[in-house]
């Protein structure tokens, strides 16, 4: 980032409420200073779910932009440029706007409290309010009920991805109260889709949809058959986001988005750390020829994915992994017991709260063959590579994929 767009973003800093709980009151007294920039949007699709909210989303908007549609895109979070977070019409916000943005938005504050997840969403909604576009498609943070994003009153729709458990220091271990927040994007009278859940989840989801009025549609396996065989992101869990995708380009029912767009965008959708192969680069020249993947997933669900999609893949695979100390350690390598051979731990990204590599190795073992700790991300490749192996996957976390992609090479675009 410039030292603009870094001095803009640290303003915030200093305005961290002294506890930060799930809430709506900080934002929507700072939007309502600002002219409640909410009000102000193109039509937006509003996306919830524990796994595959931002590839929907690349889905979504890979369709939409298939049509012949401007899109405006907000996710979260960034791999290495925050500009990531905040598409404009189909192009990334420029250091130079997002700075001025951020500096209306923090003169809006005077000096009241704020996270900088609520600061940075209410800059996006007020960049998202006055540039023209067709469509904005709005993840969210965390959770649902509670998150920065959900100020959005009326929504063309709402899409619920697969839920499980992520974030429990917040959201709990409850499977049904989870399902509950993410629930809580649902609004009144506005059509909602959701993928194929886990039943309790689809029970909670469904009773939401009732008691509000709004229009429930769920995935179905004939949805899933009508994708075609190969999509632009690999594994079978991808046809079933480019499904549920389609699934909500067909409930929007806008005039220009046709089938034929829908199924283009399945396969030309871009949303880079999701079993993305690293292209040759100062990293993989590290792999002596080796193929190296890079997939940010970090719980559970999404490690099994992961794993499905190896096996599919057949050949000897070894890991590089970092993750939060906060999740399920035991429960990402339980995934891959049978799909990889050994796993090399690192530190996170700096910055970040990441697991001892010695302890996420310990963890390992229970799971995998084998399993080390190293200091450093070359030093793990390096060990790695010397195994020989078909693949090497470099995963567990958002933050280390950003560190992966910014010493490649690849910056997203």
């Amino acid at each position: 980032m410039s030292a603009a767009l870094e001095a803009a973003l640290e303003q915030f800093e200093g305005l961290y409420p002294e506890t930060i709980e799930l809430s709506l009151g900080r934002i929507e007294d700072l939007l309502e200073t600002l002219g409640r920039p909410q009000d102000k949007l193109p039509p937006t699709i509003h996306v919830a779910g524990t796994n595959g909210k931002g590839s929907t989303c690349a889905y979504l908007r890979a369709m939409a932009e298939e049509a012949g549609l401007n899109v405006h895109v907000y996710t979260s979070p960034h791999l290495v440029r925050f500009n990531e977070r905040i598409r404009l019409a189909g192009e990334l916000v420029t250091d130079a706007a997002l700075v001025d943005w951020l500096d209306r938005v923090h003169a809006a504050l005077e000096g009241r409290p704020i996270t900088r997840f609520e600061a940075t969403t209410a800059t996006a909604l007020l960049a998202f309010s006055e540039v023209p576009a067709d469509l904005l498609i709005l993840e969210v943070g965390l959770g649902g009920r509670f998150d920065a994003t959900n100020v959005i009153n009326n929504p063309a729709l709402s899409v619920i991805t697969p839920v499980d458990f992520d974030h429990k220091q917040f959201l709990g271990s409850d499977l049904a109260k989870i399902a509950g927040e993410k629930a809580g994007i649902i609004k009144p009278g506005r059509p909602v889709v959701s993928a194929i859940q886990a039943r309790v989840c689809g029970d909670v989801i469904r009773d939401r949809a009732e008691a509000l009025g709004a229009p429930l549609t769920a995935l179905r396996m004939e949805d899933i058959e009508k994708v075609p065989e190969r999509v632009a992101l690999p594994g079978t869990h991808q046809r079933y986001n480019a499904a549920l995708a389609g699934l909500a380009m067909r409930t929007l029912a806008h005039p220009k988005i046709s089938d034929a767009a829908i199924w283009q965008g399945a396969q030309s959708a871009v949303w880079p750390a999701r079993m993305q192969r690293l292209a040759d680069g100062p990293l993989t020249a590290l792999a002596n020829g080796a193929e190296v993947w890079l997939d940010g997933g970090h719980n559970p669900h999404a490690a099994t994915a992961i794993a499905e999609l190896l096996r599919e893949m057949g050949g000897r695979t070894v890991m590089v992994t970092a993750m939060i100390a906060s999740k399920d350690h035991g429960g990402f390598f339980h995934a891959f017991k049978g799909a990889a051979e050994a796993v090399y731990t690192i530190p996170n990204a700096p910055g970040h709260a990441g697991a001892d590599p010695d302890e996420l190795a310990e963890t390992a073992r229970t799971f995998l063959p084998r399993a080390e700790a190293f200091d450093s991300l070359e030093a793990a490749l390096a060990a790695a590579t010397k195994t020989q192996p078909d693949r090497i996957l470099i995963g567990g976390s958002l933050y280390l994929a950003g560190e992966v992609l910014e010493k490649n090479q690849e910056l997203p675009v």
